[in-house]
């Protein structure tokens, strides 16, 4: 799978959110200042070429959707993330965070929390 830009990620982010969308929303989507409406349309005739985007034509007009959901995409980078930077290992992954200064206990208990259920639903399935 491709990687995304930012701005090419930017784009996706606003038609995940819109699931389906003419290139008039998309650059709507935009806060102020707005892109120039020809650089959404290069940034989105890129995405179709990546296969990201398909689109559905009504006369003139296209109507874009995305052919990868946001968690398929997300799920994609964060192996790359996790073999890149911390050799394949999601111990050593979930290490950072949990050694990250930034993440307060709150935080902390609420990934326990997670984790807890994640064991609990892998050993009823007798994984």
């Amino acid at each position: 799978m491709n990687e995304l830009t930012k701005a090419e990620e930017q784009v996706m982010q606003y038609v995940w959110k819109l699931e389906k969308a003419f290139l008039k929303d998309i650059v709507d989507t935009f806060p102020e200042p707005k892109p120039a409406y020809t650089t959404i349309s290069t940034v989105v005739r890129v995405l179709v070429r990546k296969e990201f985007l398909k689109f559905e034509t009504y006369g003139k007009v296209r109507q874009y959707s995305p052919t990868i959901t946001k968690e398929h995409y997300f799920k994609k980078h964060m192996k790359t993330v996790i073999g890149n930077f911390f050799s394949g290992s999601t111990s050593k992954f979930a290490s950072f965070f949990t050694n990250n200064e930034d993440i307060n206990l709150s935080e902390l208990e609420e990934i326990k929390t997670m984790i807890d259920e994640r064991i609990a639903s892998l050993k009823h399935k007798g994984e």
